[in-house]
């Protein structure tokens, strides 16, 4: 259970896989309890099972929602963003509500444009990991946020991982590391069981090996703080297996490879956006 709890209610704007995932993490920590914590999503089956699991209280619109709820998440789809904020901009208090936006792409600025002047605007970038508490998240504010308003957003995303305050120009990074890296890392784990099958080992077996390997290594960075290339180096012996495998892995790129898939993935968000970001610069 979380030391915190939070004072302000909270609402999300959609309730899909990352919403639920938020959801999950608030009222299990004790942040907050179900009964503060308020959603609409159009799919009656999606709000059901929601209140079944955390007790959450079903909106019937968007707009009660914005009513019922101080700090609001929106969990929707980038592409349908403006239209969600124009249907509340008659509602929002900009001296009461806090909007927190987990849309891809889209800029504080774009944003701003749906709201009134003085919205206190929060863009977050989570990751899958955050349904199983091991999330990975970047954040950054707009003006008029308070420390109040940080102390509480990191207070939510901490609940379902980790969470690191950083400008806008870097949630950019975020999106192609943390936030499309589980995918990067699932590739690696699936080719590791590969290779323990190509040896000889059964599948379900050389899964749970390469899985906890992955698991294991990232814990010892974490805990130890030790550089990934020092931990690296302490497993390399002089002639042995390792170096020679890690020998196999630099001919095919693998490092390289990683960097580009981040930079792509930034790239794609930026485009994917694009349309959207273009309509706060007219």
């Amino acid at each position: 259970m979380s030391s915190k709890t939070l004072t302000r209610s909270v609402g999300f704007i959609g309730g899909g896989q990352m919403a639920s995932a938020i959801i999950g993490g608030i009222v299990s920590s004790g942040l907050l309890p179900g009964s503060k914590v308020h959603v609409y999503d159009p799919s009656p089956a999606q709000i059901e099972q929601l209140q079944k699991q955390y007790g959450i209280v079903a909106e019937k619109n968007n707009c009660e929602l914005v009513k019922s709820s101080d700090i609001i998440v929106i969990a929707v789809k980038p592409l349908y963003a403006p239209a969600v904020l124009r249907e509340v901009r008659p509602v929002i208090d900009t001296s009461r509500h806090v909007f927190v936006s987990i849309c891809a792409g889209i800029s504080l600025a774009a944003l701003a444009a749906d709201v009134p002047a003085g919205t206190k605007l929060v863009r977050v970038m989570p990751n899958t990991p955050a349904l199983v508490r091991k999330g990975a998240s970047g954040f950054t504010t707009g003006p008029g946020v308070t420390d109040a308003d940080v102390n509480d957003i990191r207070a939510i995303l901490s609940a379902i991982g980790v969470a690191h305050q950083v400008s806008e120009k870097e949630l950019e990074a975020v999106t192609g590391l943390s936030g499309s890296g589980p995918a990067y890392i699932y590739v690696v784990i699936e080719a590791l069981a590969d290779g323990g099958v190509k040896a000889g080992l059964a599948r379900p077996i050389a899964q749970s090996l390469a899985a906890q390997t992955v698991l294991g290594a990232a814990e010892m960075v974490l805990k130890t703080g030790q550089h990934p290339g020092a931990l690296k180096d302490a497993v390399c012996s002089p002639g042995g297996t390792t170096i020679c495998a890690v020998h196999e892995l630099e001919k095919g790129g693998v490092r390289a490879a990683m960097i580009e898939a981040v930079q792509a993935s930034c790239r794609r968000a930026a485009e994917l956006a694009a349309p959207i970001n273009a309509r706060s610069q007219l």
